[in-house]
């Protein structure tokens, strides 16, 4: 088998069963560990999957910056915004991520609404302008323009005087064993740091992050209490994270 052959046989055991493990791939193609290893960071290094200890995951495709996540699957994002918005109650203290989905959650808040929303996001303070009983505690520190977020020191100092009811947690990948994870580490370390303050953690996941894996690592997916998906997410997709206990709502 050439190897273009092989790998496209990887990507396809990686798309029915959401991972491959480089052992069992080596006894199915009669080849050493070290070739499949190479032919997974040569698949990873193209951005078709995520490397992790002893094979490889889906790599997510919601890593692009802002306006590039923007256009994907917006109906989506908004049926998930519009689930999550409904949690929120009057008078609770309530954390908003950056990302295009908790922008939307934001927009999706009723104008009647009195609550307070915390973020590190200018997009989600924005949103929330014409809002007359939210106030808005904004987050400062250095801006990463990929996401339109802070992140830094500062930012994780000034997190550490928070206490929430609820933390909207926007993710590149949501995996029962590799746990949450994003595209950038200061991003992590500042959705990490929100994540301790709330008393519930909340995870928006449109479906192509699910079962998916990004670079950096959030916390174990424990940290989740909820996890929000669309109506339409099959449950073979959910039932690893559901078995550890984490609540699955469907839009």
């Amino acid at each position: 088998m050439l190897t273009t052959q092989r790998k496209q046989v990887i990507l396809s055991r990686l798309q029915r069963d959401g991972q491959v493990v480089a052992k069992a791939l080596s006894e199915e193609f009669g080849l050493s560990e070290d070739t499949i290893r190479r032919d997974l960071r040569e698949l990873a290094a193209e951005g078709h999957l995520h490397r992790v200890h002893g094979g490889a995951l889906p790599a997510s495709p919601a890593t692009g910056d802002f306006v590039q996540r923007q256009a994907i699957n917006p109906a989506d994002k908004s049926s998930i915004a519009r689930r999550a918005a409904w949690m929120v109650q009057p008078g609770q203290v309530v954390i908003l991520d950056g990302g295009t989905t908790c922008v939307c959650v934001a927009r999706e808040l009723p104008l009647s609404l009195a609550a307070t929303v915390v973020t590190h996001s200018p997009s989600v303070a924005v949103e929330l302008m014409n809002h007359p009983h939210i106030e808005v505690i904004l987050i400062g520190g250095r801006l990463f323009k990929h996401s339109m977020v802070s992140v830094g020191a500062a930012t994780i100092q000034a997190i550490a005087d928070i206490r929430a009811d609820f933390y909207f947690m926007g993710v590149t990948g949501v995996h029962a064993d590799a746990g949450l994870s994003t595209g950038d580490l200061e991003e992590a370390l500042v959705k990490r740091a929100f994540a301790a303050r709330a008393a519930e953690v909340v995870v928006l996941a449109s479906r192509e992050k699910i079962n998916a894996a990004s670079p950096f690592v959030i916390g174990p997916a424990t940290m989740a209490t909820t996890v929000v998906v669309e109506r339409d997410t099959p449950a073979s997709a959910t039932n690893d994270l559901a078995a550890l206990g984490i609540g699955i709502v469907r839009t």
